[in-house]
């Protein structure tokens, strides 16, 4: 660890290369750069809660999640409130915030172990995000907070055309296919546990009393919703709607 506290200290004092690419990240140069370096930071780099990321991204989803309402609740004035939790979910669930940080390019700027493979390829760049998002909130306010949301964020990497077509309901086109097929489909709670101050869930999808997908969220419906969708894939539900596969 010591490469990494040398490159923290680096940072902390003030790289301007860093700066560089914050401002090229934030199209905008950052009044508190602190506070930005805080929410680029893993725990797997600094453990205290006053050094990593992990306040931010809890106060930054809560700021994603409200912000991301507000635009809803404007942009569909005669949609009720499922249609609009329905979009919602779609905007800010786990593995869509991930693809977009990284699109975003915030994989080469956030400060993780990288000599530990799983963080490479698992979905922390998202927590990331959304702690960048609380970093924004305290750093510029509500107001620019949402105009920065907008402009960097929902335009940018969410086609509202295609998010309005998906079918966020995975659990019913599985119901759906498995009843077809004379199967029994079951959600199970398998893992809870504490992550970043809130409860990580992981349920799975059992098909006739076989584990075939697992989902993890903070909740367990958005959890379940997940593993629907990984079962689907797995099935190819999407491309299949006859054929049996073995389960």
């Amino acid at each position: 660890m010591a490469f990494w506290d040398s490159f923290y200290k680096k940072k902390k004092d003030g790289d301007p290369s860093f700066k560089k690419q914050l401002k090229g990240l934030l199209g905008y140069s950052p009044g508190n750069v602190t506070l930005y370096k805080t929410a680029l930071t893993h725990r797997s780099i600094k453990e205290t809660s006053d050094e990593n990321n992990e306040r931010l991204e809890y106060l930054g989803d809560a700021i994603l999640s409200a912000l991301v309402a507000e635009y809803l609740f404007k942009r569909y004035p005669y949609k009720g409130e499922g249609y609009l939790t329905e979009m919602r979910s779609k905007m800010v669930n786990r593995a869509q915030l991930n693809d977009i940080a990284i699109r975003m390019g915030l994989k080469k700027v956030t400060l993780f172990n990288k000599s530990d493979a799983s963080l490479k390829t698992s979905q922390i760049f998202g927590n990331t995000l959304e702690a960048l998002v609380g970093a924004i909130y305290l750093d510029l306010g509500y107001k620019k907070t949402s105009r920065w949301i907008l402009h960097r964020i929902i335009q940018p990497h969410m086609f509202m055309d295609e998010l309005e077509a998906r079918d966020i309901n995975q659990k019913n086109k599985l119901y759906g296919w498995a009843n077809k097929h004379g199967k029994t489909l079951e959600f199970e709670t398998i893992g809870e546990k504490l992550e970043n101050g809130r409860r990580l869930f992981t349920v799975a999808a059992v098909l006739n009393g076989k584990v075939i997908a697992e989902g993890k969220a903070y909740n367990k419906k958005d959890a379940s919703q997940i593993a629907a969708q990984n079962a689907v894939e797995k099935l190819g539900i999407e491309n299949a709607d006859s054929a049996g596969h073995g389960y």
